[in-house]
């Protein structure tokens, strides 16, 4: 069994408890452990670029740390979350200055330096298991279907730091829909903006935004879009004047695992 820390954030506890809760049934179905660092904090769900801002960046360097001592990956499966979290292993990893304001604040007995190996759980999926030796253990694959993948903004951008795929032209999220056994459906829209947290302030924004990528998707074939993303999927269904159905990759993914009713 490999082990890996498992940071889930704030939103997988209320709003995206389905992410959640698939998430680590599909990971014990691929004999996976997922371990949860203790006290773990809220990320700050979006990563602040001031590069003098240190103090809103530390919870996230607790929990790279938290990884670095107990000698594991981190795996993160909210796609701000992750976000929050690769970008901060980044700047500390490249960024000598930073690195020496995070670790004044935190008075580690051993600097952080960014040693720490994050995954989001798509890598995870892609280069620990293996899409292959996925493939092989899905027991009800979800042929016949048509899905379409949404990656919004955060999963993918800044690409440097995210180093995840093209952040043009993404094939994760349609290598994993080959592998439980449906078809990808590519569309303009995949890798544009839902309208994220204008939604806010600004609904309309978000609706004119939303609208546009399930109708991208939906005129394409598409049955449904699966995406990471909790912000995401709340603007795809709550927003969008287009009918289709929005669901967490981890779900579809435990139904052809077949643990969707387990977990």
């Amino acid at each position: 069994m490999r082990t890996f820390t498992y940071y889930p954030g704030c939103t997988l506890r209320t709003k995206a408890k389905d992410l959640d809760r698939y998430a680590r049934a599909c990971a014990k179905a691929l004999d996976i452990s997922l371990e949860e660092p203790e006290e773990w904090q809220c990320c700050g769900g979006v990563y602040t670029t001031a590069h003098d801002e240190i103090a809103t960046k530390l919870s996230a360097v607790r929990t790279l740390n938290s990884a670095k001592e107990k000698n594991t990956p981190l795996v993160t499966v909210c796609s701000a979350c992750h976000n929050v979290i690769k970008q901060t292993n980044y700047d500390i990893s490249h960024d000598a200055e930073t690195a020496s304001k995070v670790n004044n604040y935190m008075q580690l007995e051993t600097p952080y330096l960014g040693e720490t190996v994050v995954y989001h759980y798509l890598e995870m999926l892609r280069d620990v298991v293996g899409f292959d030796e996925l493939a092989k253990k899905v027991t009800d694959p979800l042929t016949g279907k048509k899905i379409a993948a949404y990656y919004g903004c955060l999963l993918l951008r800044p690409s440097k730091a995210l180093a995840m795929d093209d952040p043009e032209n993404p094939h994760i999220i349609e290598d994993l829909i080959r592998a439980i056994g449906a078809e990808p459906v590519i569309y303009a829209q995949r890798n544009e903006c839902c309208g994220g947290y204008m939604t806010m302030e600004d609904r309309s924004s978000a609706v004119k935004r939303s609208t546009a990528v399930v109708t991208s998707a939906a005129e394409m074939g598409a049955d449904m879009i699966i995406t990471a993303c909790p912000l995401c999927l709340y603007n795809l269904k709550k927003n969008s004047q287009t009918e289709l159905p929005v669901y967490y990759f981890t779900e579809v993914l435990a139904e052809a695992l077949g643990v969707k009713e387990d977990s």
